[in-house]
């Protein structure tokens, strides 16, 4: 199977800027579509961004123009690069993504998440 493990947060004051990672390993033949969903406390877990194989991408409207997805294929290493950050972006971030294995068999599978706080 495969894994995928989130890093790069932490805490960060208002209109700072952070760069999370989330590194996929394991028996991986190719990852189709991987992106970002978010959770704070109290809240439902909240899409904020995906790219697609071919390098398309799409975002929340809340971090729209404040945010930007990439994806390193070679490192199968998926990056968001947030900047302006409020105190409303706290939240744990987790990385999804569906991966196909070396099996040709195709999951979707989670991170562990890694906590971003916003405070001054």
């Amino acid at each position: 199977q495969a894994q995928l493990v989130e890093s790069g947060g932490g805490l960060v004051q208002p209109g700072g800027s952070l760069r999370l990672s989330c590194a996929a390993s394991g028996s991986i033949f190719e990852i189709n579509d991987i992106g970002w969903y978010r959770q704070a406390p109290g809240k439902q877990l909240e899409f904020v961004a995906r790219i697609t194989s071919s390098g398309s991408t799409m975002y929340a409207y809340s971090v729209k123009g404040r945010a930007t997805i990439s994806r390193d294929n070679p490192k199968n290493t998926l990056y968001l690069q947030m900047n302006k950050l409020k105190p409303e972006d706290t939240a744990v971030y987790y990385c999804n993504a569906d991966i196909r294995t070396t099996a040709r068999v195709l999951f979707n599978s989670w991170g562990q998440g890694t906590q971003v706080t916003v405070s001054s």
